[in-house]
């Protein structure tokens, strides 16, 4: 288990993740295919070539979910009892294949649930393409296990 424990956290922190991913063709395709979503910005190479961007995108819920992943280790490996929200997701610039991402997480905000026995913390995610720049943000807010009394 290398996640944290609720007292763990530090209101203000950030930790930059130190595992990156080049996202594949098949990422994106494997990831539309799961979720059956057939837009043809993420799968049509003709299409695609046609839109403002010239190429086809990376699914934006695949970019997301894939910043999470990319969190678990050093944030709630083992130590979360639930995701309770994502909120103010943004996609400022668009990921295409062959993008390598990064991802830093802050954390802004924590409190004891009512009955004290665990805790709630939120987190600004970033994530940054292989150009620094930022492709996707959002706040996660989880449900964090206290650290086992001896």
């Amino acid at each position: 288990m290398t996640g944290r424990y609720y007292e763990e956290f530090e209101v203000g922190e950030t930790v930059e993740h130190a595992v990156r991913r080049t996202i594949s063709e098949s990422d994106n395709q494997t990831f539309c295919d799961m979720t059956m979503n057939q837009q043809p910005l993420h799968l049509d190479a003709e299409f695609a070539k046609d839109t403002q961007f010239g190429q086809r995108l990376v699914n934006g819920l695949y970019t997301m979910s894939l910043a999470v992943g990319l969190t678990i280790p050093d944030m709630t490996d083992g130590t979360i009892v639930a995701n309770l929200s994502y909120d103010n997701v943004s996609h400022p610039k668009p990921v295409f294949h062959g993008d390598t991402i990064r991802v830093q997480s802050t954390v802004t905000e924590k409190r004891e649930t009512s009955d004290g026995e665990r805790g709630i913390v939120t987190m600004h995610v970033e994530v940054f393409n292989q150009d620094d720049e930022l492709v996707c943000e959002f706040d996660r807010t989880t449900l964090s296990l206290k650290k086992p009394t001896e």
